[in-house]
C-alpha cells in the first residue's frame, strides 16, 4: 500500500470516531395517509397476555389520533381476528375475571374497531355463540378471515407477546 493512500486511510478511520460522537437520531414523520386498514392476528399461549396485545391495538390508534395525522377513529379500519386461547377472555362465563379486557375491548368496538373469533377456535373449546360476549362476532375460521382482510387491503399485525425480564432502566 502506497504511503499516501495509507494516510488516507488512516485520516478516515481517526474521522470516524469524531463523527460518531456527534451522531444523534432524527425523528421523521411518515405521511400515514387514510383510511389505515390493519387486521390484527391474536393467537396467543396464555388468556391473560390479551391485555398486552390489546397495546398494539391502542399503539395505532394514539400514533394516529395525535398531530401531525389527527385521524378520527373512523379513518382507522382495524379488525381484530382471535383463534388462541385468549378466546377464553371473550365469553360471558370469564366476564369477572377478564373484566378490563372485556371493557377495553367493548370500548374498542364502539369505536368501529371489528373483533373476531375463529368458529373452529371456538368449537375447539366448546363454545356456542350464544357464550361469546355481544360485541364479538363469529367467523368461520380465522385463516380465511385474515385472508379476505388482507385482499381487502388491511395491512397484517400480529402481536408478539415477550415476558420482560429486565427492568428498562438495566437494558439501558
Amino acid at each position: 500500500m502506497s504511503r499516501t493512500r495509507r494516510q488516507m486511510c488512516l485520516a478516515a478511520l481517526f474521522a470516524f470516531p469524531v463523527a460518531a460522537a456527534h451522531a444523534a437520531g432524527q425523528v421523521v414523520q411518515t405521511p400515514y395517509t387514510a383510511p389505515m386498514k390493519v387486521v390484527f392476528e391474536f393467537y396467543l399461549d396464555d388468556p391473560a397476555t390479551i391485555s398486552n396485545a390489546l397495546f398494539w391495538v391502542r399503539s395505532v390508534f394514539n400514533t394516529v389520533q395525535q398531530s401531525p395525522y389527527d385521524f378520527s377513529p373512523e379513518d382507522v379500519q382495524a379488525v381484530v381476528v382471535l383463534h388462541g386461547t385468549e378466546i377464553a377472555a371473550t365469553v360471558t362465563r370469564n366476564q369477572a375475571k377478564y373484566q378490563d379486557v372485556v371493557e377495553r375491548m367493548r370500548y374498542y368496538a364502539q369505536m368501529g374497531v371489528k373483533i373476531k373469533v375463529c368458529g373452529q377456535a371456538a368449537h375447539d373449546f366448546g363454545y356456542t355463540p350464544a357464550d361469546f360476549q355481544d360485541f364479538i362476532d363469529i367467523v368461520p375460521n380465522a385463516m380465511t378471515e385474515l385472508a379476505y382482510w388482507q385482499q381487502q387491503g388491511h395491512a397484517l399485525i400480529m402481536p408478539r407477546i415477550l415476558i420482560k425480564r429486565e427492568s428498562t432502566e438495566a437494558i439501558r
